[in-house]
């Protein structure tokens, strides 16, 4: 008789911690109508490979906006130093064999992207966690310490996270490394292995970790391959109040260029 293997529980959390020192109450922003986090769980539900999610708060506030758009929710600690841990929390309540780590400030976090790096790990089963990356195309994000560049070996394995650019490029100006290197910014979407996640949350902080304010450093610093798939969309991370009109003026972009398409159907 043939050996059925079930597939594994795929379960995605979002953290949504409520107190921020840039932006108090993000979670419950209001984006084109709706709070942030229900841009974030609706996108999660669209990706094909998750089974289920839930929202991972300390806030009554936030609890209270999940249940009326009909979400899950975890309630976690405040004394919980990262998002990560609030994932690992969530999961030993949950126990799914996969673990999709969504921040909760990423309201254009696109479903494919969310499905092909969880495809990334299945198909990779001697590592422990897999990201996302996307190509870099104009100079300001390039150079920005905001954002965090990543570089890949051969087999799309990250080889460093850094907020500087990586590679630097001997003997070329800045004005010319877009046309001489296809550089990569990472998407902040984690998926891991339950059981490595709970180990990675044990694990004391590393010394790159510290220096570049990058906790994924502390997996490469202690000898394990984080996956990278490279994907298409990028995002808009909220990290000011000032993003929010960032990410309504491209929905409402979107939204025009559809109904554009729709009109030259008739």
């Amino acid at each position: 008789m043939p050996e059925f293997r079930s597939k594994p529980k795929i379960v995605a959390f979002i953290p949504a911690r409520y107190l921020s020192t840039r932006f108090p109450g993000k979670p419950l922003a209001l984006i084109a109508g709706k709070p942030m986090v229900q841009h974030v769980y609706e996108r999660v539900l669209a990706a094909k490979k998750i089974d289920e999610a839930y929202v991972l708060t300390d806030d009554e506030r936030v609890a209270e906006a999940v249940k009326g758009f009909g979400g899950n929710f975890l309630m976690t600690s405040s004394k919980l130093k990262s998002g990560t841990d609030r994932c690992a929390i969530g999961a030993k309540k949950i126990n799914p064999k996969i673990v999709v780590n969504v921040q909760g400030d990423e309201p254009l976090i696109s479903p494919r992207t969310i499905d092909l790096t969880i495809a990334e790990l299945l198909g990779s089963p001697q590592d422990v966690m897999s990201t996302a990356a996307v190509p870099i195309r104009n100079e300001s994000t390039l150079f920005s310490e905001h954002t965090v560049k990543v570089a890949l070996s051969i087999d799309k394995h990250a080889l460093y996270f850094s907020r500087n650019v990586i590679p630097f490029l001997r003997g070329k100006k800045t004005h010319e490394y877009l046309k001489q290197f296809q550089f990569l910014k990472h998407i902040g979407l984690y998926v891991y292995r339950n059981e490595f996640l709970q180990r990675f949350t044990r694990l004391k902080e590393t010394p790159l970790e510290k220096a570049e304010k990058l906790e994924q450093l502390r997996a490469l610093e202690n000898g394990y391959r984080i996956k990278v798939a490279i994907v298409k969309e990028d995002t808009i991370p909220v990290d000011v109040p000032e993003d929010v009109f960032k990410v309504e003026r491209y929905l409402y972009k979107k939204r025009t260029k559809s109904q554009r398409r729709s009109w030259q159907k008739l």
